[in-house]
């Protein structure tokens, strides 16, 4: 498999392995915009030569844009191998490059989110586990920091306390959410319709900033649903997700 690391340099004619379409689509150009802020930051996105969801993400952590504190680290926002790409070892070659460039940098380690059983959108705990990460912080709500040091003897990272006991004092459904995943750029538009029609109490706070992403009351920043103050869902709603979800919680 050959790689290509997207830069600002290329970035107009790759495509974004997360959201395949022309670059006219809301999706794209949301993401791309989202990029180029972030390749600024050290934000690395190497893909896959051939057309797929087949990358890695990552930034250092003190960039990151989720409530941590893990200064030196390499934080990976998102390492997601679909479709028939997968079964081929290519998770651990992205992995493995993102390991060695950290290591050239002069980083501590690596740093992800997880959960303690497979969540969507999340890194495998499995394959963490398998690569040598370990938990090194757990939220309320059953999010995992792993990390992987380069070192035995240097501090791990941990969750700030906003994010340690996800709860917002709001009532109805609160979404927080960032431009970093392209498909908010999608749904969230139509689910706010949806919630608008039904006449479903529905706010919306886009994070739109590192400092805000790092202030907020939740350790998945791309996407995180409240309901009632209580944490729900990082799992990206489409328009039937959602109205399944209004329907769950009206009969409750």
């Amino acid at each position: 498999m050959e790689y290509i690391r997207v830069t600002n340099e290329n970035i107009d004619k790759e495509h974004i392995c997360c959201a395949i379409s022309n670059n006219n689509d809301i999706q794209v150009s949301s993401k791309k915009a989202w990029l180029q802020e972030q390749f600024h930051e050290g934000l690395v996105f190497l893909k896959s030569k051939e057309r797929g969801k087949c990358f890695i993400e990552y930034i250092p952590a003190e960039n990151a844009w989720n409530p941590i504190v893990a200064n030196g680290y390499m934080y990976i926002n998102c390492l997601w191998v679909a479709g028939s790409f997968k079964g081929h070892g290519y998770s651990t070659d992205l992995l493995n490059a993102c390991m060695e460039d950290s290591k050239m940098k002069g980083k501590k380690g690596l740093c992800i989110l997880s959960s303690k059983k497979k969540k969507t959108f999340l890194a495998d705990p499995k394959f963490l586990k398998h690569k040598g990460f370990d938990v090194c912080d757990e939220a309320d709500n059953g999010i995992q920091l792993w990390s992987l040091p380069f070192d035995k003897n240097i501090p791990l990272p941990e969750f700030k306390i906003c994010a340690k006991h996800p709860h917002i004092n709001e009532m109805g459904y609160v979404l927080y959410y960032t431009s970093q995943c392209p498909f908010n750029a999608k749904y969230v538009p139509i689910i706010e319709k949806i919630a608008e029609e039904k006449g479903v109490q529905f706010k919306t706070v886009h994070l739109q900033s590192k400092e805000q992403a790092r202030n907020a009351p939740t350790p998945v920043t791309t996407y995180a649903l409240f309901y009632n103050g209580e944490y729900l869902t990082n799992e990206q709603l489409n328009d039937k997700k959602f109205l399944k979800l209004l329907e769950t919680y009206s009969s409750v």
